[in-house]
């Protein structure tokens, strides 16, 4: 399709050229054959008085209108002038020029299709690079979740204390857990809605000997244990304890513990669950059910 564009544009500059140079040689024969001025032709150089005495005695019996036929002689048309080799070479360097300037407009325009198609198929590559690493980066992260440790709380009944519960820690993960924090509170309250927003837990004591408890995989260890009888020492009065067993009031038992992988790095950030117990005191027997809202029981 080029090719055939080049050879039109080719023959289309070359029929111009020769139409100009076809006009120039008209204009010099035109010229040619119009009579110079000032130069008289040979029918005006006959006098006057011989055409008069002609006409007189062209008839027989004395002038008439008749006019016998006259023959003129013009200049004969100058050859035209050949074609200058100088010339022909010019034009012939003109054409090709021509040539050459419009095959490599095509052939540029043809490199920048090529580079804008390029650079799609480059973009095109840049995102689908983008989007596998990050579902790579995705795929390693569901697979490191997957392999570490976690730490939930369940309760269970106590074997030897009667109306007695244990609340216990156990490792569902896949690696080992290394326990390194435990905090347990308690607070009466009329109900959920009565509780803090954010769970309030009291401050580490110094002195008190760091936890450092390992769970390996399907491990529990247990974090608190409460009872019936444990429902008086709370109580700083009869009243109080007469609210609690007629339901006004209740026990809330709540805590968290901070665990590490013990396969990742020292400088990994500790993990935390929270978790939230009520009480419940019957006539008779007692219960422990886990309860509170979503920021008592949080798993990080």
């Amino acid at each position: 399709m080029q090719l055939k564009g080049l050879a039109v544009f080719a023959i289309l500059l070359a029929v111009s050229q020769v139409q100009l140079a076809a006009s120039g040689q008209s204009g010099d024969h035109s010229a040619a054959f119009r009579p110079a001025q000032g130069v008289p032709s040979s029918s005006a150089a006959v006098p006057a008085t011989a055409a008069g005495a002609a006409a007189r005695t062209d008839c027989q019996n004395g002038p008439c209108d008749y006019q016998p036929p006259h023959i003129t002689i013009a200049t004969p048309a100058p050859a035209p002038a050949p074609w200058p080799l100088q010339e022909r070479i010019a034009w012939g360097a003109n054409v090709l020029l021509a040539l050459v300037g419009y095959a490599g407009i095509l052939l540029a325009l043809s490199t920048l299709k090529k580079i804008e198609r390029q650079t799609k198929y480059g973009e095109a590559a840049a995102t689908a690079a983008a989007e596998s690493a990050q579902a790579a980066l995705i795929h390693a992260q569901a697979i490191l979740h997957a392999e570490r440790p976690w730490v939930l709380v369940t309760v269970t009944p106590s074997p030897s204390i009667e109306n007695g519960f244990t609340v216990i820690a156990t490792n569902r993960g896949r690696s080992p857990a290394r326990v390194i924090g435990i905090a347990n509170e308690t607070r009466m309250a009329v109900g959920e809605a009565q509780l803090p927003g954010i769970p309030e837990y009291s401050p580490v004591d110094p002195e008190m000997p760091a936890v450092s408890i390992i769970l390996l995989p399907g491990e529990f260890t247990s974090i608190r244990n409460f009872c019936r009888d444990d429902v008086r020492g709370l109580c700083e009065s009869e009243g109080k304890f007469r609210r609690i067993e007629n339901w006004e009031e209740r026990i809330f038992l709540y805590g968290k513990i901070d665990y590490k992988n013990l396969m990742a790095p020292p400088d990994e950030p500790a993990s935390e669950t929270r978790w939230c117990c009520r009480y419940i005191h019957g006539r008779q027997k007692s219960g422990l059910v886990m309860a509170g809202t979503q920021e008592y029981n949080l798993h990080t």
